[in-house]
């Protein structure tokens, strides 16, 4: 039985059992966080020879207001809704398209959420590492169409606290803890960046190769 957490994580005895009674009312595991599936590793390792390699470019101009999101994807749900719809198991959403119940399982953690809130949508190339692999030169409305990508292994939802530990690091210097979904990030980000035609800088390459050789 997987553990189920609440954010108001164990800080007194209530809570824990509180965590233990919610753990009993859910039946098997809950369903993973599924973007469309990348590349296979092979195709994976193509691409990455393929891309170009240069130093990373400044930030100097970057601003997450240059990447517009959450747009609306349909009626009143926006790009984060509709990934929490689609990542999520028994989510139900509320008049404006809030999801208000559900259950999320992060894959690039193993944490399980009961609460919306604890769950961010990753951008898996995050929008301050595309500004400076190319995408600084963009139009907005290209960036936007990054930002909010449905049709690209781009979108996931995941843990909140370790999308912030995240932040704007590429695989050189972050990767998710759990070890065994190293291939399938590997294989989304450089599908991402194939897709994109983004670049790659040297220490970023080699991190990835030696994931993908690993797969």
């Amino acid at each position: 039985m997987p553990t189920i957490y609440a954010r108001h994580r164990l800080a007194a005895l209530g809570a824990v059992a509180a965590l233990a009674s919610a753990a009993t009312l859910l039946s098997g595991s809950p369903a993973q966080a599924a973007p469309p599936t990348p590349v296979s590793a092979a195709t994976a390792r193509t691409y990455l020879g393929q891309l170009t390699v240069a130093p990373e470019g400044s930030s100097d101009g970057y601003s997450r207001d240059k990447f517009p999101h959450w747009s609306t994807q349909s009626g009143a749900c926006n790009t984060r809704e509709v990934v929490l719809k689609r990542d999520g198991e028994n989510v139900q959403q509320d008049g404006s398209c809030a999801a208000v119940s559900g259950t999320w399982k992060s894959p690039y953690d193993g944490g399980t959420w009961t609460a919306a809130s604890d769950v961010d949508i990753d951008h898996v190339i995050p929008l301050s590492e595309a500004w400076k692999s190319g995408a600084s030169g963009w139009t907005t409305s290209r960036r936007e169409g990054f930002a909010n990508d449905l049709g690209q292994p781009q979108l996931i939802a995941v843990t909140d606290n370790v999308n912030q530990a995240k932040g704007d690091k590429d695989p050189a210097k972050w990767l998710p803890p759990t070890t065994s979904y190293h291939c399938f990030y590997a294989r989304m980000w450089v599908d991402v960046k194939q897709h994109y035609g983004l670049t790659v800088d040297s220490a970023e390459k080699s991190a990835l190769s030696s994931i993908l050789n690993g797969c």
